[in-house]
């Protein structure tokens, strides 16, 4: 069954994967963790986290942070958006930005309203707080 639901979220995985070479180009790190790859973001890559609120992104079994601390704060929370990937699998993107563009459509926010987002924090464990509750130092 577990090899299932890792070849349904392959599609995203491997998507994911294609910024590996731009992750240990730009002299970030990367890691296998809990059966997922992580990869924390340095130097350029982490212009692409352009907003402060994405601490973290997840592509299927591939976690990609901002950093070493905030990879760690929202770990439980990446960690339910990876199930999210495993249930929905190629579907998995496609749904997130329909609800992404629904929500702003309907005039809520396409993050913090979106059902993927409501439902990764209401399932994840103690180690994950709204961006705002972090301290500049513990996570850049």
């Amino acid at each position: 069954m577990r090899l299932l639901k890792i070849l349904w979220a392959l599609p995203n995985t491997l998507l994911g994967l294609c910024l590996l070479p731009l992750i240990l180009l730009s002299g970030g790190r990367v890691r296998l963790f809990l059966g997922c790859v992580e990869m924390v973001a340095n130097g350029w890559i982490r212009r692409l986290f352009h907003r402060n609120e994405i601490l973290a992104v997840t592509l299927g079994h591939v976690i990609i942070g901002k950093s070493g601390p905030c990879l760690f704060s929202c770990r439980s929370h990446e960690h339910v958006h990876v199930r999210q990937c495993e249930r929905w699998g190629p579907l998995f993107l496609p749904a997130y930005f329909y609800f992404a563009l629904l929500m702003r459509v309907i005039g809520k926010d396409p993050y913090w309203d979106n059902p993927f987002e409501l439902d990764a924090f209401e399932n994840a464990g103690h180690d994950v707080a709204h961006p705002d509750d972090f301290a500049e130092h513990q996570c850049k």
